[in-house]
């Protein structure tokens, strides 16, 4: 088996979708993985008014490298910015998940097609 074609409207859909996503996400240099929140921090000084306040905002991003979670904090003003990336991100993984799960569903719509002409 050289590649696997399985035939029929629910192939041609499956199809459609897996290349509307190939063109739709092309490996992008930029995005970044994980997750970014925002997180709030006393500084111990008592006059200040985190003391009684819920603490000055900490922007961090959480990301795997190697099996093992990393966390970074990141300035303030950056944060908007990275917010997009994050979500792109994930975005594309979804569909980098998604056209592989398609290439098993046609993988399996070929398999059951090829027994039938056998």
């Amino acid at each position: 088996m050289k590649y696997f074609r399985p035939k029929g409207r629910k192939a041609a859909a499956l199809r459609s979708r897996k290349f509307s996503l190939m063109r739709d996400f092309q490996v992008p240099d930029n995005l970044l993985p994980g997750s970014l929140v925002v997180t709030y921090r006393r500084c111990g000084n008592k006059n200040c008014h985190c003391a009684s306040d819920r603490g000055h905002p900490m922007w961090q991003l959480t990301f795997m490298v190697d099996g093992k979670k990393r966390v970074e904090a990141i300035p303030k003003d950056w944060a908007e910015e990275l917010v997009g990336l994050v979500e792109k991100g994930r975005e594309y993984k979804d569909a980098v998940s998604e056209v592989l799960a398609i290439n098993a569903q046609l993988l399996a719509l070929f398999k059951k097609q090829h027994k039938k002409k056998q």
